[in-house]
């Protein structure tokens, strides 16, 4: 591809930061005019609008459009595949990409039926203009000096909006009473095809509606001073607006070809209460159902980075430890392996994809069974929010405990993993400890003070 007038290098400026990294990125969300994003990774909070370029992939393939030009990728054996050439080809270099997977693109990789070719199943831009704060500095990224003064009074305002924080109004939802009966139902039904041995776990879930319109930078900083995720995000790009505290990976993948993922099976209520949950952390190791998910869950991820690590390289790094992640405390693990050769980052992700923990195994009958009982496709939920890089980085956070914008709607959602030994009650109860999560957070629009 010809490179467009004004593709040069970036221009990069560092300045010191002391100001709250979540305000100062919500503040910047608030203001911004085009398509944004926000992703906290290890203790950095980038910021990143606009778009030099866009990849947008369905289930026919990738489309990498570049200042208008476009040009079309064919899927391979899966649209990550076009999704990974649409961003080699790009022409510049040092890029970083920030975008979603939707859960539909499950549907290519397990299920024998062609995703609807209208269906996205993939969108990631390149940024024109990015701020990365960390602790100590603020890393501003713009394409020429216009660009970087204009982020310096950007960020400079920022930080004053964002001193003052939400307000204390919050939006009330039926977390714990809508469409209760149903999801009792449909887990039952799901019981009975794991007794008929079609399948081992499947996670289903349940919408929650929110009426009102919700300042969703607001609700995110209130979310994420009372969430301790994995990542978090907030986001306005490719038809979906979003804000969430996800509570773990789907994968890493490192510039020198190292693999990560971390399963979370397991769960039960984390509400502050120092001796309560500490006696509910001890049932969750005393529960066969729980830890018999999470086990289950843990040697199938073993599996996939099998299928593209290196022979012997495939570790488990933390067994089975319990993370703390807002309302909820969940059984976890962390594991690892090195890319065999002939692999690359695109590889481990598709392996991966979507998370055991929102779909169940073995993958594929789990896949068809979410898409015949939930009825309409989940969208961003249970699919991916990530960073990818130049350098074969990859960052991918699961869209779990997130409140959703689209269409007009507003909704909530959460699910349950669902085994032979699972009970209705329980897991709608485990939906609702999940949905406080964020539930507890909506600021009205027009809320923040």
């Amino acid at each position: 591809m010809k490179s467009p007038a004004g593709h040069r290098g970036r221009r990069v400026h560092r300045l010191p930061f002391r100001a709250d990294r979540f305000a100062t990125a919500a503040a910047l969300a608030s203001a911004a005019a085009g398509p944004y994003m926000v992703y906290e990774n290890d203790g950095t909070v980038c910021w990143a609008e606009g778009a030099k370029a866009t990849v947008t992939a369905r289930g026919g393939g990738a489309v990498l459009d570049v200042g208008g030009e476009r040009r079309e990728f064919e899927p391979g054996s899966s649209p990550l595949d076009a999704v990974g050439e649409a961003l080699d080809a790009l022409p510049y270099s040092g890029w970083r990409a920030y975008g979603w997977l939707s859960f539909e693109l499950s549907h290519a990789l397990h299920l024998p039926e062609p995703v609807p070719p209208a269906t996205p199943v993939a969108h990631l831009t390149v940024p024109r203009w990015e701020i990365r704060l960390g602790p100590d500095v603020a890393e501003l990224r713009a394409d020429d000096d216009a660009g970087l003064n204009a982020l310096r009074e950007r960020l400079a305002r920022a930080i004053r909006d964002g001193a003052a924080g939400p307000a204390p109004e919050r939006v009330a939802v039926d977390a714990d009473g809508h469409d209760a009966d149903a999801y009792r139902k449909a887990v039952g039904e799901a019981l009975r095809e794991i007794g008929a041995g079609r399948l081992e776990k499947v996670i289903l879930s349940r919408t929650v509606p929110v009426d009102g319109g919700l300042d969703l930078p607001a609700t995110y900083l209130a979310g994420r001073r009372g969430n301790s995720p994995a990542r978090s995000f907030l986001l306005r790009l490719g038809g979906w607006e979003a804000a969430g505290f996800s509570p773990e990976i789907v994968v890493r993948v490192t510039a020198d070809g190292w693999v990560a993922t971390q399963p979370l099976a397991g769960t039960r209520a984390f509400e502050g209460d120092a001796a309560a949950d500490a006696a509910r952390r001890r049932e969750l190791y005393r529960d066969a159902k729980e830890v018999y998910e999470h086990a289950i869950s843990v040697r199938l991820a073993a599996e996939e980075l099998g299928e593209v690590c290196e022979p012997g390289t495939v570790r488990v790094r933390d067994f089975m430890s319990v993370k703390e992640r807002g309302s909820v405390q969940h059984l976890a693990s962390e594991l690892s392996g090195r890319l065999r050769p002939g692999a690359g980052p695109w590889d481990a992700l598709a392996r991966l994809f979507p998370a055991v923990t929102v779909s169940g195994i073995p993958k594929a009958a789990a896949c068809e069974l979410i898409r015949r009982h939930e009825g309409t496709d989940r969208g961003l939920y249970g699919g991916a929010v990530l960073t990818a890089d130049a350098d074969g980085t990859i960052d991918a956070a699961l869209v779990l405990r997130t409140v959703f914008r689209r269409g007009g709607r507003t909704w909530l959602r959460a699910g349950a993993g669902i085994v032979a030994q699972s009970s209705p009650g329980r897991e709608l109860e485990e939906t609702r400890e999940k949905l406080r999560s964020v539930s507890r957070f909506l600021v009205p629009a027009g809320g923040a003070s």
